[in-house]
């Protein structure tokens, strides 16, 4: 059955749908859902690599929003203050779907002879190189096949772009594990897009 129209544009205002919030207007509510959850299941999904962990992200995160929002005070715009729940939400279900995994203090999991071996010649960088939808797209799968302590450095630092201390303080680890981690991530999506890059390179070149 479905349920009744609401005109979601009565909303389109950030301080307008606020105000609708804090008043517990059911419409309001149903506005920032339709907002923000698409963009929260992608984050989501981007940091547990898993469609079913994304969508208990998703639910969590609009109850703790929900929650905190009397303490909202407007700092940051109100999208960034829902990812940074969403990314918080995320890092907790990772902790407890995962205990072997433990992001407090996890050794690192890469032997030496684990890393790279193929040393393609390449000036972008994998993260932030975004050309066009088919990089975005390749950069996306070399990302989802990192192990999860790289693939959540990468998408903390390089993704969602916070500092070194930040995504340390994410993730409860040193900032000199941030740094060695994001090295070994980076040597290992440019040995994971290294085939592709060099046939978009003769690409160029023919063209």
């Amino acid at each position: 059955m479905v349920g009744p129209y609401i005109d979601l544009s009565i909303y389109d205002d950030e301080a307008a749908l606020l105000a609708g919030l804090r008043r517990s207007d059911p419409d309001a509510c149903t506005c920032l859902v339709k907002r923000f959850a698409p963009l929260v299941y992608s984050r989501a999904l981007r940091l547990t690599n898993d469609p079913d962990d994304a969508e208990n992200v998703l639910q969590t995160t609009f109850i703790s929003v929900c929650k905190a929002l009397p303490t909202f005070d407007g700092a940051s715009s109100l999208g960034t203050w829902i990812y940074r729940i969403a990314t918080n939400e995320g890092l907790m279900l990772l902790r407890r779907r995962k205990p072997q995994l433990n992001l407090d203090s996890i050794a690192e999991t890469l032997q030496p002879d684990e890393l790279p071996q193929q040393r393609e010649p390449w000036s972008a960088d994998p993260v932030r190189a975004a050309l066009d939808a088919e990089l975005r797209g390749q950069i996306e799968q070399a990302i989802a096949v990192l192990p999860d302590s790289l693939r959540l450095v990468v998408i903390l630092r390089d993704v969602e772009g916070l500092s070194t201390e930040e995504t340390a303080a994410r993730l409860e680890i040193t900032p000199g594990t941030v740094k060695v981690r994001l090295h070994r991530a980076r040597l290992r999506l440019r040995e994971i897009l290294a085939a592709y890059m060099a046939q978009r390179a003769e690409g160029n070149d023919e063209a």
